[in-house]
């Protein structure tokens, strides 16, 4: 790995400092008041706190933080840098609550001083083995928090409370069988007392879910299952016991909307990848978004982005939660940039599509989407010969975070120009083995790219781009503040800061890393920070006193 210049001496610093001594468990027990309350994680936008992997309920990923503007962030400076090891591929975005940091390595839980850096606690598991596909990779994208608890998913899908003053484990259950290849990847997400969780392993064949479990006591509450067994509605797509296997997964976590009292989640792609014969149909509830009942974990209406999906366009990304004014009257939408390459706009209420717009160039597996949402296809499918189709396997977006900025009214994804040759090659399920038919080449002409977008929820259209230099390889998120700004992990290890309205460049600090995960922002003390994780460390950024 090549580091560079500051990145390098700042990561030195951070291991000298920062790190607790291998096999320690806590260096000392936090003393400031950890108890979240309901209206701590209810309150939106969020300020000094970040209280939930999105920020708040509504996956904005929007502060009301100042400090930091476009009139002083090229001043920005590393305020510290932390070296959690366990992993060269950190995906989480930390939780802080009254000046107390909650970043999790794999299986590790650290808290640590938000101001510095410093370790306060770490809780430590062992990786786990047996696993397949991202599950085998140990990503763990952060916790929940809960008064004075904080909840943790494992690779191999047990879901964990510790204390919050100490990172003493309260309780551990296990919620998925990792013998059947459930993991789980995701920030769990606590509503109303409960903690909500899913599991990755669509891609082995497993049957997706969203459960909750008591926040107190680790009861399970309800669990919805994501594939229709025998006889319920959608089942027609699953003959046989295909529907055991039929992927639908739940591996980022949702949102939620207390005024109408529903969470919404959303799926994965169907399985097996590329080849649909032996799931017929539309293939439900793959590749949706469920608005659910939280009380209940009942179904109240999906709606699905790529029906019959054969391209791996899993609809995982966050379902963000806006109100906006539209012909005097204001409208609860839900939006998502999809990794099918078209940006949705629905009524959350109930679920009514409203309109979608392509926001990548490279798009050719549909010629666009009807009045009812559903895509018109054009006719492309993988073959054993191979078939080219855009977007590829990546999609036009992915995980990775966006953001929206009601000054604006800008929505800003980072996007992926790019295609791929899809090949097809039909085998039955296998236990133990993942459940590809078959896979993916880049052709040799092709030249992926990043582009960090700016879309208008109003119409859809792109109001500015702000090309990459890369490889196209980033897995980056945005944030966006009060402070008219929007950051960033760029396709060129940095984090950077760009202006809401415009695009113009203002700040970057190259990390010496690439960047697998999207970045937040807090106060502490009335000075704000941004940090990002790169790599393997965490970097936290502050105005110079």
């Amino acid at each position: 790995m090549k580091w560079r210049g500051e990145a390098f001496v700042l990561f030195l610093l951070a291991v000298c400092t920062a790190v607790s001594s291998p096999g320690q468990e806590r260096q000392s027990p936090v003393t400031a008041d950890t108890n979240v309350s309901a209206e701590d994680l209810i309150t939106q936008p969020v300020g000094a706190n970040w209280t939930s992997y999105n920020g708040d309920y509504t996956g904005r990923r929007y502060s009301s933080l100042h400090e930091i503007n476009a009139a002083n962030v090229a001043q920005l400076r590393a305020a510290w840098v932390f070296h959690p090891g366990n992993s060269q591929r950190l995906e989480a975005t930390p939780v802080v609550f009254r000046g107390i940091m909650y970043v999790t390595s794999a299986n590790d839980v650290f808290a640590l001083d938000a101001r510095t850096g410093r370790v306060l606690w770490r809780y430590q598991r062992p990786v786990s083995s047996g696993l397949l596909d991202d599950a085998a990779a140990h990503k763990n994208r952060g916790v929940a928090v809960w008064q004075n608890f904080v909840y943790t998913e494992t690779d191999d899908a047990h879901l964990l409370c510790l204390d919050a003053r100490s990172g003493g484990l309260r309780w551990d259950v296990v919620y998925a069988d990792k013998a059947k290849h459930y993991g789980a990847t995701s920030a769990p997400l606590v509503v109303k007392g409960a903690v909500i969780v899913g599991t990755s392993g669509g891609d082995s064949g497993v049957r997706g879910f969203v459960a909750a479990y008591d926040a107190l006591t680790g009861q399970l509450k309800w669990r919805l299952w994501t594939i229709p067994g025998p006889g319920e509605f959608g089942s027609s797509s699953w003959p046989g016991d295909s529907y055991l296997h039929g992927g639908g997964t739940t591996w980022m976590p949702g949102t939620y909307d207390p005024e109408f009292d529903t969470l919404y989640w959303t799926t994965s792609n169907a399985a097996p990848d590329f080849v649909g014969d032996s799931r017929p149909g539309d293939d439900l509830y793959t590749s949706c978004v469920l608005a659910i009942d939280p009380n209940t974990g009942k179904l109240r209406w999906h709606f699905q982005f790529t029906p019959h999906d054969l391209y791996d366009y899993d609809a995982n990304e966050t379902p963000v939660l806006l109100d906006v004014k539209e012909d005097g009257t204001v409208r609860h939408l839900l939006v998502q940039a999809n990794r099918n390459g078209f940006f949705y706009v629905l009524d959350r209420s109930d679920g009514k599509f409203l309109r979608a717009t392509s926001f990548v160039d490279k798009l050719n597996w549909a010629k666009g989407v009807d009045a009812s949402g559903r895509p018109l296809l054009s006719g492309r499918i993988p073959t054993r010969e191979g078939t080219l189709i855009c977007p590829g396997i990546n999609g036009a977006t992915n995980w990775f975070s966006p953001s929206y900025n009601p000054n604006t009214g800008l929505f800003y994804v980072m996007a992926l120009e790019s295609c791929n040759l899809f090949l097809a090659s039909p085998r039955p399920f296998v236990q133990g083995e993942t459940y590809y038919n078959t896979g993916t080449k880049l052709p040799p002409d092709e030249h992926p790219q990043k582009i960090l977008l700016a879309l208008s929820v109003a119409d859809g259209k792109t109001a500015w781009r702000y090309p990459q230099v890369g490889q196209g390889d980033s897995w980056g998120g945005t944030l966006t503040t009060a402070g008219g700004l929007v950051f960033f992990g760029d396709d060129a290890s940095s984090l950077e800061a760009v202006e809401a309205t415009t695009g113009h460049a203002f700040w970057h600090f190259n990390t010496g890393q690439r960047i697998s995960a999207s970045p937040m922002t807090y106060a502490v003390d009335g000075v704000q920070y941004v940090t990002i994780c790169a790599g393997s460390d965490v970097f936290s950024f502050a105005l110079p006193y």
